[in-house]
């Protein structure tokens, strides 16, 4: 519920008594009946929009009618994860969490390759083990249209305003984002957060200070030492692998287009197309790899994030893609698997392929470091 002494209630996000008021509101928005409408029924869409529209209504208020509280909203999303892990994978597969208390409230900071599976795989994880789910960091830059806010809300998203540009605006929303992480920490609530803004489209996980910059914000206000209260928020690092990565040639014709032509200019929907794509296209196998909680003192933002990196690259768990990019031996590596790489790059331009192959083999030569 809002009241006047919530801080936190255009970045939250939504409690119990707020849910039944956002489904409503789905509903009754025409652009999310549309994007389902588009998704499932392509070819009617168009000519039988106006007969389609009510009966999706219809069956939405009676496939939502009992879902009432947020842990009703996680379980709808587990069955849907269920679905989808079974159509667009081989498995996931995970190690760490027998390191970690089901009872005690970690801030995750993760690799980022995935808009919407990271934080879905690692909830994906926890919800299987009896932990619960997190509360994830999405950028407002992602909440373009109200039905894309009420369902990242819905599910336990809390929003990171990147849009906010003047140094003051920008201060503010930092130091209201960081509070929030702190109270939601000690509230007994998780955090997922990636290491930092935006994929890795090259491969390359590297935590960017500025975020640890900002969890401490709040640590500065309660007049506490960086690797105090650093300590206090039970910083785990995630490494998330994929087999395959279904946004990979997208990801390489954006990064040669930058690299050829100095500038890439996104669509005003390409994030939604990378979301839809990253989760219907075939990942082959998923590990996820939680890290030790960080307990030692770190005296700089630099130098924390060079032990979150550690810890992400080494538990990166590697896949045939990434030995036969990096030119390396390993038993996994079969011919079919060579093929199957070698297939990836058909009709692809040099540079393009130059790109797609550091992409997959960049973890596998960090660990020889």
């Amino acid at each position: 519920m809002q009241t006047d002494n919530d801080i936190y209630q255009d970045i939250r996000p939504y409690n119990d008594d707020e849910v039944s008021g956002a489904i409503e509101r789905l509903i009754n928005d025409k652009e999310f009946i549309n994007a389902i409408l588009n998704y499932r029924f392509p070819q009617l869409s168009g000519v039988l929009g106006w007969v389609l529209t009510p009966l999706i209504k219809r069956f939405l208020i009676k496939k939502w009618s009992n879902v009432k509280t947020v842990a009703d909203v996680q379980r709808q999303v587990a069955k849907y994860m269920h679905a989808t892990i079974d159509h667009s994978c081989d498995g996931v597969t995970h190690t760490g969490l027998d390191k970690l208390d089901p009872k005690q409230s970690y801030l995750f900071v993760s690799n980022h390759r995935d808009i919407a599976m990271d934080p879905a795989m690692v909830n994906w994880c926890l919800f299987n083990n009896g932990f619960d789910t997190v509360r994830i960091a999405i950028g407002d830059n992602l909440l373009k249209k109200p039905c894309a806010t009420e369902l990242m809300r819905l599910n336990k998203s809390f929003i990171v305003k990147r849009s906010a540009k003047a140094p003051r605006e920008m201060l503010k929303a930092l130091g209201l984002l960081s509070s929030y992480i702190s109270h939601s920490l000690e509230t007994g609530n998780s955090i997922w957060i990636a290491q930092k803004e935006g994929r890795a489209k090259d491969g390359n996980d590297k935590t960017d200070p500025a975020i640890l910059k900002m969890f401490f914000m709040e640590g500065r206000a309660r007049k506490t030492a960086f690797p105090d209260f650093m300590k206090q928020l039970n910083i785990v690092p995630v490494s998330i692998s994929y087999e395959n990565d279904p946004c990979d040639i997208a990801k390489a014709k954006e990064l040669y287009q930058k690299q050829t032509q100095g500038t890439y200019e996104k669509g005003e929907f390409e994030d939604i197309e990378s979301i839809i794509q990253g989760i219907v296209g075939h990942k082959r196998r998923i590990h996820v790899s939680f890290g030790d909680v960080i307990r030692d003192d770190f005296e700089t933002p630099e130098a924390l994030a060079e032990e979150i990196d550690r810890q992400i690259t080494q538990n990166y768990k590697l896949f045939p893609a990434n030995y036969i990019a990096a030119d390396m031996t390993d038993t996994s590596v079969t011919d079919a698997e060579k093929t199957r790489f070698q297939e990836k790059m058909v009709d692809l331009p040099v540079g393009v392929i130059d790109i797609l192959k550091t992409m997959y083999a960049t973890p596998a030569l960090k660990k020889q470091l």
